[in-house]
């Protein structure tokens, strides 16, 4: 929790964040997914990687939320639920193809190249521990930071999670350990898709509350 207090006295009146360090840290996260995209996205299909594509495919979708989260910054609340709500709703779409992707390559699919696997996957390790780094004071904020978070957090995760493939495709030689990583990243952004689109959907009822009860106020002070 250190830094919570003081993100939230940097809220604007509905909890929009205004701090223009924050804006600067979405900046360097969506530079830093977008580069990682391209480097992953070339190395699993030079390798011949699913867990690679998968966490590539998942950096871009960063870059995305990250895009869209610096244009709602600062907007009314019901704004950047909303902005969260299509994010979770991209990253559920994203672990079921990635699911899908897995079963077909489980099907047809060749032995991925182990050493280029757990190089790639270091390097985007460290990229993702620094962006969670940065991003770790504000964990704690909207439905739309709070995406900003998971992404981050269960990136660093995936990327680890597909180092250890590396070792179980180069100790096996089989793709079975490629594919399983793969499922799993697919699991966590549909874990982190559900916390995030629950979390929106509160925060859109809550502000529905709002305009509901403030309707009869404002008819009584026109009477």
């Amino acid at each position: 929790m250190v830094g919570c207090t003081h993100c939230l006295s940097e809220s604007g009146p509905d909890g929009g964040h205004t701090d223009p360090l924050f804006r600067r840290v979405l900046w360097v996260a969506l530079l830093v997914n977008g580069a990682m995209f391209f480097v992953e996205i070339v190395a699993s299909a030079v390798g011949g990687s699913m867990s690679l594509q998968a966490d590539a495919l998942d950096f871009f979708g960063d870059a995305a939320n990250y895009a869209i989260s610096l244009f709602v910054l600062g907007m009314a609340l019901s704004v950047r639920a909303k902005a969260a709500l299509f994010k979770g709703a991209c990253m559920g779409l994203f672990g079921l193809w990635v699911i899908g992707a897995a079963l077909d390559r489980a099907i047809a699919g060749s032995v991925p190249d182990a050493p280029l696997m757990g190089a790639v996957a270091f390097v985007a390790l460290i990229a993702n521990l620094g962006v969670a780094i940065i991003l770790y004071r504000y964990r704690d904020g909207d439905a739309n930071m709070r995406s900003i978070w998971l992404c981050s957090r269960n990136d660093a995760i995936g990327n680890i999670a597909v180092m250890i493939a590396a070792v179980g495709v180069f100790a096996t030689s089989s793709r079975w350990p490629d594919l399983i990583t793969a499922t799993l990243i697919a699991g966590l952004s549909l874990s982190a898709a559900v916390q995030i689109m629950r979390h929106a959907l509160e925060e859109l009822h809550r502000e529905g509350e709002k305009s509901t009860t403030s309707i009869p106020s404002v008819a009584t002070s026109q009477d």
